[in-house]
């Protein structure tokens, strides 16, 4: 029948809408994935810093197409051009839809007044690793720094982002701290638009 249904049918993937869709993805099918990038980039490598440096590399180009999937979704094509908005972006919306609910803490820091930081209790990445004693310091929350970094140096906002084991009394697992320390272009600005 001509003209019952306005089903439109899309020939090619670069034509279909950016809607919202379906964003749930199995945990059990990111682990995996996950742990196979861990895997294939430790064989890569020679020590833990480095390891850390390519998973940071994977997340900031994770984080540079989070931007922009969601400064299209969300904002109408608009980008926070504030120090506290594009963080207070990433510590509810960008965690949000990555991790499902909101990171657990957003703090200024107390010695430098270029460093903010963003506290999560049971960080996913690090949820399912379990790392041996000769790899002790390694950190998976790299890759969430990476993703954290790509967000806020495609907004314009250069940072050094990286993540931290802190220590919580009481936990058998210590809480995950993405740190964020400005470059000092950012805090002149900022200081400028007052």
């Amino acid at each position: 029948m001509i003209g019952v249904g306005k089903i439109k049918q899309y020939t090619n993937v670069l034509e279909r809408p950016l809607s919202k869709g379906k964003q749930e993805v199995s945990l059990s099918g990111f682990a995996f994935l996950f742990s196979e990038l861990v895997q294939y980039n430790q064989t890569q490598v020679d020590n833990i810093t480095e390891l850390e440096r390519r998973l940071e590399d994977a997340g900031f180009a994770v984080g540079a197409r989070i931007l922009e999937l969601l400064c299209h979704r969300e904002k109408g094509n608009r980008r926070e051009t504030r120090l506290l908005g594009i963080l207070s972006f990433v510590h509810s919306t960008v965690w949000k839809v990555l991790f499902g609910k909101v990171a657990d803490s957003l703090e200024k820091g107390t010695e430098h007044e270029d460093e903010y930081m963003i506290s999560e209790k049971e960080l996913l990445v690090n949820r399912f690793i379990s790392i041996p004693k000769d790899m002790g310091a390694f950190n998976c929350g790299a890759f969430v720094a990476g993703i954290v970094r790509g967000v806020l140096e495609n907004a314009g906002f250069p940072a050094v982002v990286t993540a931290h084991f802190v220590p919580v009394e009481g936990q058998q697992r210590p809480r995950t701290t993405i740190l964020i320390k400005f470059a000092e272009e950012v805090l002149r600005r900022e200081a400028r638009l007052g």
